[in-house]
């Protein structure tokens, strides 16, 4: 039975992080297996970051001072905070904006790509396949209107749904999750509308972005329009706690 349990980790290891398999994989005829897969697993991803730009990637920064930086360490940890070049300034331009009409602004980016191999699948995403498509958080106040700066409803940014009207009728094959169950349990924050519609009046008006999915009652709500606004379909991700774009 240790033969399918090792190709079904090695598998899911390369699923969610692209290089975790191969650290498995090495880990195998060692004493010490997880300890030795730990350290493997971090070479790798040392070396991913160094690589990455021979892929055309580069990564988002996990820390540091300036306007923008990925929103939680997982994504670090799991390689998933690449993106091609393009994509990397114009996320950096965005974020100096936004600070900029709002100063003290900290602009969070979720999901972005793994370092290696463009048509590589980052699931659960349909398209975060290239490099050239990145999430980013929501800004968020609490009830009494002030802005929490680096905070989002969830702990990793997705899944904190913001209610409204949809015309998307149940299916159980579809990405499209509620989880109902989880949303009492999260907290009574709300999207900042000022640097909100600040992002998208920059992503509206940037060259370099093709394409932003937010649900229309997001939009409705927050006054605005554009030929980049766009609607991501039924079967995909709900796009009431993030927003998408892409090049």
């Amino acid at each position: 039975m240790r033969v399918p349990l090792h190709l079904l980790a090695v598998a899911a290891l390369t699923v969610l992080t692209q290089v975790g398999g191969l650290a498995w994989l090495l880990s195998l005829r060692t004493r010490h297996r997880m300890l030795v897969f730990v350290l493997a697993y971090f070479a790798l991803s040392a070396s991913a970051s160094m690589l990455a730009p021979l892929f055309g990637r580069v990564p988002l920064s996990c820390g540091g001072s300036g306007p923008l930086r990925m929103q939680s360490w997982v994504y670090c940890l799991a390689n998933r905070n690449y993106v091609v070049p393009e994509l990397a300034s114009a996320a950096a331009d965005l974020a100096a904006d936004v600070n900029r009409r709002h100063p003290g602004t900290l602009t969070l980016a979720l999901d972005g790509n793994f370092p290696f191999f463009s048509g590589f699948p980052l699931l659960p995403h349909l398209s975060h396949d290239d490099g050239r498509k990145l999430d980013l958080a929501f800004y968020y106040m609490d009830r009494q209107g002030s802005y929490l700066r680096g905070v989002t409803r969830s702990p990793i940014g997705y899944f904190a749904f913001e209610q409204g009207p949809t015309q998307c009728p149940p299916h159980w094959l579809s990405l499209r999750w509620d989880l109902d169950w989880l949303q009492p349990h999260l907290p009574h924050y709300s999207p900042e509308p000022s640097r909100m519609i600040a992002m998208l009046d920059w992503l509206a008006t940037d060259p370099r972005i093709s394409r932003v999915f937010v649900e229309p009652h997001l939009l409705s709500t927050l006054g605005r329009v554009s030929p980049k606004f766009g609607f991501q379909g039924c079967r995909a991700a709900r796009h009431d706690d993030h927003v998408h774009i892409q090049l």
